[in-house]
């Protein structure tokens, strides 16, 4: 009964300590989620909630998305301006995209962060660890 008692604790401190490091390790950096596409008088309005998980305030950060619509080749490539970031906070962004039909829209992907500025903040962090999903009818890759 004592060695199954020592046992348990000894399993139970185990992963308290792997999942704290777990969490330490975790990447802190930018998440961006597809929210809704929405049919649009232009086109498609594109919606984005943005979280920044850094330390610092993201200033200026742009997107280079790849849009591939339902044959899954690509349909066009827009740079999407997400503007500033503050620490910890999360943004909800508009885009509207002209010409294109929400339906047609499969899938996008976030090809590049050619804009990433900040106080202390390096230009390639904003596709480090960069982590997307999607609510929409469309997926999202970073």
């Amino acid at each position: 009964m004592i060695v199954r008692t020592l046992l348990l604790s000894s399993m139970l401190a185990a992963a308290a300590v792997s999942g704290a490091a777990a969490q330490e390790a975790a990447p802190k950096g930018l998440d961006v989620e597809l929210n809704a596409l929405a049919a649009s008088q232009k086109g498609c309005l594109f919606t984005f909630v943005a979280a920044n998980g850094f330390q610092q305030n993201v200033s200026k950060v742009s997107f280079e998305f790849v849009i591939f619509n339902d044959k899954g080749t690509v349909e066009r490539l827009a740079l999407l301006d997400f503007r500033d970031l503050p620490a910890g906070k999360s943004k909800v962004r508009q885009f509207d995209v002209p010409g294109i039909k929400c339906e047609a829209v499969k899938n996008l992907l976030i090809n590049d962060a050619p804009v990433c500025e900040g106080e202390g903040l390096d230009k390639a962090r904003c596709m480090d660890g960069i982590v997307t999903r999607s609510k929409a009818s469309a997926g999202l890759e970073g």
